[in-house]
Formats: structure tokens, C-alpha cells, sequence
């Protein structure tokens, strides 16, 4: 039987109830539907599989969220060691991640049930924190990983070297080293430029920093990112895509490189990224003069 598992953002009862209406349609296909304990009690859905959440998506053709980017990558710390593709309904906000809109739902599962999807690997980054030249600690991201200040009233002071050679040093509130799936997300908001997904290269961006340079830097895929805490009493935090984070003590190193496990996630339809770009930014794709041509030039103004 083929297995799916459905993570679900339910705080939210129009959530909830498009849940319950996916796990119906996907048993009636055939499906085994699973879903995490404190998720299925509060659908009350009684005809999916309770699983536990450490294996739950292993043996699954797929992990299919309802939610927005936060389920998502919630979710992605299942299906990632798995290695189990995704699609993401968005039910958030901008919703970047998604493959799929909520009013598209039940053409969706359809879609799945018939096996007309296409699976993509997003690059993720790897992070090892290094203190006194042992490796401490490890994670990963989808998105970014970003190393923040936990002092308010104190910059962090940070040496970055790319490759093992000097680069930068500055203070700043925090530096990002992001994926191009998260180009869209963090890096983008802290003045980094958009990258296709398909691009293979890993992206830095300071952020606030007091630099006279402080620009976004792209840097090969193949490529290791060194970020020291060079100040004593400078502790700090690095967050993996705002669901994770691990406490940096002063004087450490966190090194960060492309990740040896991607995330797959599922396509459906031709939609391209840039068609998902212009939608979800409501990019003008007209200039003004083409615009206003569409005004009755026989109107008396």
C-alpha cells in the first residue's frame, strides 16, 4: 500500500478541515494516511495511522503539508533524513515552499494518486560549531543558518574566512549563510539577492553590519564557510531556519558547507519559479506606460 504523511498546521480550523478532507480523498485513493499524534487528535480524524514522530516518514511516497513555510520545515526534519519528497499546501502567508494553493487542493491529491508529480532536490547547509578545534555540536537548514547576537546591547565581533582565507571582519548583528531555496526568506529581508533554486552556490549576508563593506557575497557550492566569535564576552546564538537553535560561546568557530543531505520536494505542473515569483511578490510585469494604454484616451480629464 502506498503510505503518505500528512503534517498539518492546526491551530486553525479551516486547516483542519481541509486535512480531513485530504485524508479522505487519499485513502479512497488507496493511501495509507499517517499523521503525528497531537495533529490526528486534534483533526479527530479516526481513519489515518498515528505514527511517532522520529520515523514517521519512513517507507512514505510522500510528506504532504498544510500550513505555511513553518510547517514545512517543520515537516522537512522528517522527510529529509528519510529522504522522502514534500509538497507543501500554503495556507501561510507568502508561502514560498508550497507547490500548491488550498482552493487546488483536491486536483492536487489527485494528481498524486495518479502519479503526475515531478521531485526536486533543494541544496541545505550543514553547520559544524567548532570550540578549541573540536566539533561540539552539528546542524543543518533548508533556508539558512544565521548566527545572531544574544547581547542587545554589544555587535558581535566576527572574522569570515571562505576556503580556509581571510574575508571579512567586522561587527554587525549577525551574519546569514543561506541556500538559494532560503534566497527567499531571511537572506532576502536582510538585503540579499533572490537566487533561482536550481542554482548550485551558497550565499552570505551580513547583516547590519558596521562595515564600510557589508555586501551580500554568492560563493561556490563546493566551498567552506568559516565564521569566528573573535571578541571575549561576545556569546551568541545560531539559529537553523528559525526552528533550531544552538547557543555559540565565545571564541568559537561555526563552519558551514554545503549540506550532505538535500531536501526533495514535489512539482506539480509547469509552473516555473519565475511565474511563482511574480505571483507571490505581486511583481509589476507591466510598466506604467503600458498600464495607463489601457485607459479610454477619449475620456475628457
Amino acid at each position: 500500500m502506498r503510505s503518505i504523511l500528512l503534517v498539518v498546521h492546526t491551530t486553525r480550523r479551516q486547516i483542519t478541515s481541509l486535512a480531513v478532507q485530504a485524508a479522505v480523498q487519499l485513502r479512497e485513493s488507496g493511501f495509507d494516511v499517517r499523521m503525528l499524534p497531537s495533529e490526528a487528535a486534534d483533526c479527530a480524524e479516526d481513519a489515518v495511522r498515528v505514527v511517532e514522530s522520529a520515523d514517521a516518514a519512513e517507507g512514505c511516497e510522500l510528506v504532504l503539508t498544510l500550513g505555511g513555510d513553518g510547517t514545512f520545515l517543520r515537516a522537512a526534519e522528517l522527510a529529509r533524513p528519510a529522504g522522502v519528497p514534500m509538497l507543501g499546501v500554503n495556507l501561510g502567508h507568502v508561502g514560498f515552499l508550497a507547490g500548491a494553493e488550498p482552493h487546488a487542493l483536491a486536483d492536487s491529491v489527485a494528481a498524486i494518486a495518479a502519479g503526475n508529480y515531478s521531485v526536486e532536490e533543494r541544496v541545505t547547509v550543514d553547520a559544524d560549531i567548532v570550540l578549541d578545534g573540536v566539533v561540539s555540536s552539528r546542524a543543518w537548514a533548508l533556508n539558512e543558518v544565521s548566527l545572531e547576537r544574544t547581547n542587545r546591547e554589544r555587535m558581535l565581533e566576527i572574522a569570515v574566512a571562505v576556503d580556509e582565507r581571510p574575508l571579512l571582519r567586522f561587527g554587525c548583528d549577525g551574519l546569514l549563510c543561506s541556500t538559494p531555496t532560503g534566497s527567499t526568506a531571511y537572506a532576502f529581508s536582510a538585503g540579499g539577492p533572490i537566487m533561482w533554486p536550481n542554482v548550485d552556490a551558497m550565499l552570505i549576508v551580513p547583516n547590519a553590519a558596521h562595515a564600510l563593506f557589508s555586501r551580500p557575497i554568492v560563493v561556490a557550492p563546493t566551498s567552506t564557510i568559516d565564521i569566528d566569535l573573535v571578541s571575549s564576552g561576545h556569546e551568541a546564538v545560531l539559529s537553523c531556519d528559525g526552528r533550531r537553535s544552538i547557543a555559540i560561546p565565545a571564541g568559537a568557530r561555526v563552519r558551514v558547507r554545503r549540506g550532505e543531505l538535500p531536501v526533495k520536494v514535489v512539482r506539480l505542473g509547469e509552473l516555473s519559479f519565475t511565474d511563482r515569483l511574480v505571483s507571490k511578490f505581486q511583481l509589476p510585469v507591466r510598466s506604467l506606460r503600458e498600464a495607463s494604454s489601457t485607459v479610454d484616451d477619449s475620456e475628457d480629464f
